[in-house]
């Protein structure tokens, strides 16, 4: 992309997006309208994905991934698809949501057992985290995991599951036991997808996203051993809250590169539509317009570059975290907006990308913790309470 200009990657990184962006345009792209009539993205795209080494960037070498310490080759992938103006579905959350919890937390069996199928496509993740009543308040979760003589079972409910309806292995929140402290007693379980008293619901129809499917899950009297326990009994909260930080990061980069796509989108199209015998890009108000976005997006990309380089080295806060996702989500917000806006009404047709943006980016500012949740994290990070007195 030509809008902004950034020096956080170096010549490998810029190897590396050239080759996700043939498998993008000559894989992804030419089905992208079937996926989003189907719900979903073809299993054979993701092992494609797995081949190219696109799944498991971070994943160790000796499980087939590609050895990587740095989040940025994770960022390159991320933003290719968002400038191809195509769709990889449940993949982002699969690479780079679940898999840091099996890199930081599975123990050595575990890893041989799960991550090479995951740096291959073979087996696909989700996480499923929310439920009908609890949206962001992970303190909340209800679903419980009762211990039993040979390992736990599994009952409860989890909505708005990215992934849920492919999965092969979903790490599930559930209550192990329950204390003063709410944030106590959640455990991290690993359920494979054929497991007996699992059942998938129906594809959830959303707004935006079509071709990412997302589902309910139902778990009655579902069988854990032992050995799909993932981390300590008890402390997924701290897990939690962990990994947060990259989720978020995650979004934000989704965010900030469909800002700029949608201005490439726009550029294009103020270009070559006439409107009352002229260019609508010769308009002063186009040009206003886009120059505001423009501006906005630069400020937007040298934030996010200054997370994505801090989250590397270990330095990115949650109360950092939460301020780039806030940032990024609500500038993705009003630039598709602007953007719909100057292609008037072809921008309200589906076939426009830029429609498609539209209804895909009004999520961001929900999934990964709301907007106003970030300003709850960022605002607790300001200590703006008088102390109590003793």
């Amino acid at each position: 992309m030509s809008i902004i200009d950034r020096d956080i990657y170096d010549s490998v990184h810029l190897e590396f997006a050239e080759v996700v962006r043939r498998f993008l345009r000559n894989e992804v792209a030419p089905h992208v309208a079937e996926w989003e009539r189907r719900g979903m993205v073809d299993r054979d795209v993701y092992r494609a994905a797995g081949r190219l080494g696109l799944l498991g960037p971070q994943i160790p070498e000796e499980y087939g991934g590609g050895g990587q310490s740095s989040f940025k080759f994770n960022c390159v992938v991320t933003e290719q698809i968002a400038y191809e103006r195509v769709t990889m579905g449940s993949m982002r959350v699969h690479t780079d949501v679940v898999i840091p919890y099996f890199l930081s937390i599975a123990n050595a069996e575990q890893r041989r057992r799960w991550l090479p199928g995951m740096a291959s496509g073979d087996l696909m993740s989700a996480i499923a985290m929310t439920e009908p009543g609890t949206g962001s308040d992970l303190a909340g979760i209800q679903t419980s995991l009762t211990r039993t003589g040979s390992g736990y079972l599994l009952n409860g409910a989890k909505t708005f599951i990215t992934g849920g309806a492919q999965a092969d292995l979903i790490v599930v929140v559930a209550r192990s036991y329950r204390s003063d402290d709410r944030r106590d007693g959640l455990t991290l379980a690993v359920v494979e997808g054929d497991a007996p008293g699992l059942r998938r619901g129906a594809p959830l129809v959303k707004l935006g996203l079509k071709a990412q499917d997302t589902t309910e899950l139902f778990f009655d009297n579902v069988e854990v051993p032992e050995e799909n326990i993932l981390g300590e009994p008890g402390r997924a909260f701290s897990y939690l809250t962990r990994h947060l930080a990259q989720e978020r990061l995650s979004i934000a980069v989704n965010s900030q590169a469909q800002a700029v796509a949608a201005i490439e989108v726009t550029r294009e199209y103020v270009r070559n539509r006439t409107v009352f015998g002229r260019s609508l890009g010769s308009f002063q108000n186009t040009k206003f317009v886009l120059a505001d976005l423009v501006t906005q997006v630069a400020a937007g990309q040298a934030f996010l570059d200054r997370c994505i380089a801090r989250h590397d080295r270990g330095e990115l806060t949650p109360a950092e975290a939460a301020q780039v996702k806030l940032f990024c989500t609500e500038l993705h917000g009003r630039v598709v907006d602007a953007c719909l806006q100057l292609h008037g009404g072809y921008g309200y047709i589906w076939e426009q990308d830029i429609c498609r943006m539209y209804a895909d980016a009004r999520v961001s500012r929900i999934y990964g913790g709301t907007s106003e949740v970030m300003k709850s994290i960022i605002a607790r990070s300001l200590d703006l309470e008088p102390a109590r007195s003793s």
